[in-house]
């Protein structure tokens, strides 16, 4: 599978004229659809990319970081509701809850005190809580959105206390090795790119260092390389249920706070970012440290991503490497709109309890259409055209809405005497098989 050349000629057209204008002394893009890399464009040679060659992931960590979060939930560990005082004691924002700290609700102080963090070598946890204050909350939870690396450092706290394993090795166990992230790590491995600032005036490159985060690093420690990363994006689009339930990513991707309320272009989940592009919506999360700056972007219902990589501290006239990634998946979904699945037979008829509620039903005055799915035995459909509603089985003559408007809201089946199926009770809206019928 590969982009048609067109497609992948103005990719690589993108990243040549974002690597000039930006000053980038190396930039890769990478192209991943239904789980498969599809295209890798490259551009400089300081030092010459390639798929393997890693760069620093700085924020994308944080992404990791939340699934080790709510795996944890998952596993009854911790809830998402718990304030940090449960599972770090005696900090004086220890009323902040997890979620809070996971969508940037809580007005937690961005950084922690002391030297920048990204460019010094970092504490370990018991310094990080020892410095808290009650000044680090910048104003009261939900008030609005604030950035904060350091609730990252805290959750790492929490991961560490729940499971008594270090941040890094829960994520190497519980992650990495899973999904076959082997180039994904804690410190730079080589082969790696030396990460720069360029100089304004003259173009010369400063190496910017190399340090070790401390309790800082599930904010931004990990390095990586475009493939491992088209790997963690594929997880992203549809995960393995073996390493964290769908429902849950799905989960992960709901609001928490909108990060720009003026035009409501990006929010954030838990630990995901949101984008909306035009009429689509990505998720993913940028990063940077000193030297480095990174991008991935997500898809989720086409199951297509971008990665970017570039190894200088911030990109000049106006580029930006999150938006570079953002911009080349906008350009493949253009050009290149996912395919719809093959329509296949089934394999076996549906059972009665499904097969009595196809076919139509009114209600208002409206058209709906009811269907089984083969797949699932799901019971599927919406107004005539618009399949938009499914609903899952979960006791006699019980559904449960798991899309569209009626999500979360029950299918109840009511029956006349004779035991005959006459109308579907949908969150008190009654639903019949003739306009005439209607109550």
């Amino acid at each position: 599978m590969s982009l048609l050349p067109a497609t992948a000629r103005r990719i690589d057209d993108l990243v040549a004229r974002t690597q000039a204008e930006g000053r980038a002394p190396s930039l890769v893009v990478g192209v991943v659809r239904d789980g498969t890399p599809v295209h890798v464009s490259t551009a400089g040679e300081h030092p010459r990319p390639d798929a393997d060659l890693q760069y620093r992931l700085g924020s994308i960590s944080k992404t990791m970081t939340a699934v080790l979060v709510m795996q944890q939930r998952d596993a009854g560990r911790l809830a998402l509701d718990d304030p940090l005082e449960r599972h770090l004691p005696g900090t004086p924002v220890g009323a902040l809850t997890l979620r809070q700290l996971l969508g940037h609700a809580g007005g937690l102080q961005r950084e922690p005190d002391g030297p920048w963090w990204e460019r010094h070598e970092g504490a370990d946890l018991a310094t990080l809580v020892a410095g808290l204050t009650p000044g680090k909350i910048a104003f009261p939870p939900h008030r609005g959105y604030h950035y904060s690396n350091l609730a990252y450092g805290l959750l790492g706290g929490v991961l560490e206390a729940v499971t008594g394993t270090p941040w890094f090795a829960l994520l190497r166990e519980r992650l990495l090795e899973p999904l076959g992230l082997r180039r994904t790590t804690y410190q730079a491995t080589e082969p790696f790119a030396r990460g720069y600032v360029v100089h304004p005036f003259h173009d010369t490159l400063r190496e910017e260092p190399r340090t070790d985060a401390g309790a800082m690093a599930p904010a931004g420690q990990l390095w990586s390389t475009a493939t491992d990363l088209a790997r963690w994006a594929a997880f992203l689009a549809d995960p393995d249920p073996a390493v964290l339930a769908p429902g849950t990513l799905t989960e992960m991707c709901v609001p928490v706070a909108i990060n720009d309320l003026d035009s409501w272009r990006g929010g954030h989940g838990l630990g995901i970012e949101l984008y909306r592009v035009g009429d689509r919506v990505y998720v993913g999360h940028g990063g940077s440290m000193p030297g480095y700056v990174a991008g991935l972007v997500v898809h989720r219902p086409t199951r297509t991503a971008a990665i970017s990589f570039a190894n200088s501290y911030g990109m000049r006239n106006g580029h930006h490497i999150s938006g570079l990634a953002r911009q080349a998946l906008t350009e493949v979904l253009d050009a290149e709109p996912a395919r719809p699945p093959a329509w296949r037979p089934a394999t076996t008829p549906p059972g009665p309890e499904v097969t009595e509620l196809t076919g139509r039903w009114w209600w208002m005055g409206i058209e709906y259409e009811f269907r089984p799915d083969p797949g699932t035995g799901d019971l599927v459909g919406g107004p005539v055209g618009l399949p938009t509603l499914r609903f899952t089985p979960e006791g006699p003559d019980r559904w449960r809405g798991r899309s569209g408007g009626q999500h979360g809201e029950i299918l109840a089946v009511l029956r006349d005497e004779a035991g005959q199926a006459v109308a579907l009770d949908i969150g008190t809206f009654v639903f019949t098989r003739s306009p005439d019928q209607e109550p």
